[in-house]
């Protein structure tokens, strides 16, 4: 071509050459904005993190019953278990998994309608039943493990056999967290059994992404508080230099090494430590709620003094930012004998508080994108134990139930048998369960990987499916 000729271009044919140069324009700009989300990542890696489609939730509260509930007790009706209680299991409804010649026990209790949607529920969550058209019950629940350490560590971690990151040390890893003066993962009263702090553990995660638990399963709430947060003899300005010197240090080590996962968590957590200060002790500090509130959670003594505490903190740590706040109700949920008496004094300990939670996190305009999830480890035989009043433990088919971020209210999914003892009808696995909260959350279960050990792991490991049935 002769440069010095002149071709005259129309608009449409000037567009078309330059349109491939646009494009690098646009690659460009989209290119920076990635290497600034991964640079802020590097940097503090509990920054919010964009997600992989539009969630329908912000954050979680799981409402952990610790010892299997009974489901055809509290959540799953069945007609035919009250007819034929006392007799014995049909042959064909065994299948090698119920107990020959074990007798049927009728539940305790009677189931009603409840609400507008009209969702059956025992009496024995009668303020729970109130908030009826909000729960979405998932009635055919099934899982691993027959005892309790396995089934609480598939809960938890998805796996009941290897050291694995909890789910909300996964939630965080992939979503960051919304206040930077706060933990992402919180877990109240934790267990120190069953998996102990493996439930609430980051694993092969960096430290960073750990729960940080307050208090136990063994203390109450009113004694317990997350240890050394206040320090009594330096002011924060010379805390800051002391920290400012010990991290100097670390960070030479770390350049060192290269390479130190412990090292880097450390480094981490001294800096959330220092800045968790500030908020924190104000955070926890039950007296600011007015009389009204203490009063709707049960606070002030009686059967729901410790559990409405722990759920009025974890409506606090919602508002505030926190993105995944685990609720651990005591070891209580294990009855082998004493099924009436137990379970009425559990419930009485947890359904004030729990419907108080809902009722006030839809008051204040959080329970649209906040995901509330009740359940146990697994569920309860419809066959007698011990005293004729008791049930064993049930993996094969129970009851969770979720609320708020993005389920349907009034709503069952799924179903058992007959007598409530296998799963059989859109059947959820833990696996599933996990699926479903992750998109909920706007994350791909199959995308939130992390490479350790020479392959890449995720939460459901190589299973799951989300319930898509429940979604609103």
């Amino acid at each position: 071509m002769n440069p010095s000729s002149k071709v005259l271009l129309s608009r449409r044919e000037l567009l078309r050459r330059c349109g491939c140069g646009f494009g690098y324009l646009a690659l460009t700009s989209l290119l920076a904005d990635a290497a600034r989300t991964v640079l802020a990542a590097e940097a503090n890696p509990l920054v919010p993190k964009p997600t992989h489609f539009s969630p329908r939730a912000k954050r979680v509260i799981f409402l952990f019953m610790h010892g299997g509930p009974s489901q055809v007790d509290t959540f799953d009706p069945k007609p035919l278990l009250i007819r034929d209680n006392g007799k014995l299991v049909p042959p064909d409804k065994t299948s090698g998994l119920l107990t020959p010649n074990s007798k049927l026990l009728a539940p305790h209790w009677e189931f009603h309608k409840r609400g507008q949607s009209g969702l059956e529920i025992s009496d024995l969550f009668p303020e729970l039943a109130k908030r009826a058209d909000h729960l979405c019950l998932v009635r055919s629940m099934h899982t691993e493990g027959q005892d309790h350490g396995q089934a609480v560590l598939n809960l938890h971690t998805g796996s009941g056999r290897q050291v694995r990151p909890s789910m909300g040390s996964w939630v965080v890893y992939g979503l960051g967290t919304d206040n930077q003066n706060l933990p992402g993962f919180v877990t109240i009263s934790p267990p120190a059994i069953n998996g102990g702090p493996q439930n609430y553990g980051s694993a092969f995660l960096p430290a960073v992404y750990q729960g940080t638990p307050i208090g136990s399963d063994n203390t109450p709430l009113s004694q317990a508080q997350i240890r050394h947060i206040k320090n009594p003899k330096l002011s924060p300005e010379m805390q800051r230099q002391q920290l400012d010197l010990l991290q100097e240090i670390n960070r030479d080590h770390l350049k060192t090494a290269q390479l130190d996962s412990q090292l880097e968590g450390v480094i981490e957590s001294y800096e959330l430590a220092f800045r968790m200060q500030t908020e924190v002790p104000k955070l926890t500090d039950l007296t600011t709620e007015s009389k009204a509130t203490l009063d709707l959670y049960g606070i002030g003594g009686g059967p729901t003094e410790n559990f409405g505490r722990q759920c009025l903190l974890a409506r606090r740590f919602a508002q505030h930012g926190v993105r995944f706040i685990q609720v651990n109700h005591a070891f209580k949920w294990d009855q082998h004998q004493n099924l009436k008496q137990d379970l009425e004094r559990n419930v009485r300990e947890v359904d004030q508080p729990i419907a108080a939670l809902l009722h006030d996190l839809e008051s204040l305009g959080l329970l649209a994108d906040t995901l509330v999830l009740w359940g146990g480890e697994f569920g309860r035989t419809p066959t007698a134990q011990g005293n004729a009043d008791g049930r064993d433990h049930n993996p094969h088919g129970f009851t969770m139930w979720m609320a708020g971020g993005g389920v349907k209210g009034g709503f069952a999914y799924g179903a058992t048998d007959d007598y409530g003892y296998r799963a059989v009808e859109n059947k959820v696995h833990m696996h599933d369960l996990h699926a479903t909260l992750l998109h909920l959350l706007g994350l791909d279960h199959t995308r939130l990987t992390y490479r350790y050990a020479g392959r890449d792991f995720r939460l459901t490991d190589v299973h799951g499916n989300v319930a898509k049935g429940i979604l609103s």
